[in-house]
């Protein structure tokens, strides 16, 4: 039993290492590089620029009261480690190139990241592209790409989403409203 103990004592370092070492890791590739976006803001006629660590996250979060739908978005926000948002709208077509959008999409080509939604419209020229990062069946990221005519929209959320409840930050931190359907109701046993 003594020689069982000392073994895991001995391998605790290498052990604490590799969690430390996944959650490090899982943080670092749930939150995309964005920053090379920040040259279209010259040409952009309205900016949306939208940085939000952990640590304003929670901060924010104090804010909303304990009433039913402020609950639900504190409930939401508590375990997020970031929501990054970048919203350029411009005043004339091919302001951006799609090399821009290229130099986001790349980031999320696998490591976890699946397209779970794609829209094209050749009528329009609008694209929006979901990800999801899943690790270990978990949600740890969600990335939304939408290139129009005249807009360029990009949102990071780092962290476990919930999607059921992710409609409750619509028009919240700079996230737009997505229009996403509402969560199906709970069936109730009668």
């Amino acid at each position: 039993m003594r020689i069982l103990f000392r073994t895991l004592l001995n391998f605790a370092p290498v052990l604490l290492f590799v969690v430390t070492a996944h959650v490090v890791t899982t943080a670092q590739t749930a939150k995309l590089q964005l920053d090379q976006l920040d040259v279209l803001a010259s040409r952009a006629v309205e900016t949306v620029d939208v940085k939000l660590d952990e640590r304003l996250i929670q901060a924010t979060s104090k804010l909303f009261t304990k009433e039913t739908d402020d609950a639900e978005i504190r409930d939401l926000l508590k375990n997020l480690k970031g929501i990054y948002v970048k919203n350029f709208e411009f005043e004339k077509e091919n302001e951006y190139s799609p090399a821009d959008i290229e130099s986001v999409v790349s980031q999320l080509r696998g490591g976890g990241w699946n397209k779970i939604i794609g829209v094209t419209s050749k009528k329009d020229g609008d694209n929006v592209d979901v990800y999801l990062l899943t690790l270990g069946g978990e949600i740890e990221g969600l990335a939304l790409v939408s290139a129009e005519a005249k807009e360029l929209t990009i949102i990071n959320i780092v962290g476990p989403v919930d999607l059921q409840k992710l409609t409750q930050l619509e028009g919240s931190f700079g996230v737009p409203v997505l229009n996403l359907p509402p969560p199906p109701k709970a069936k109730t046993d009668k």
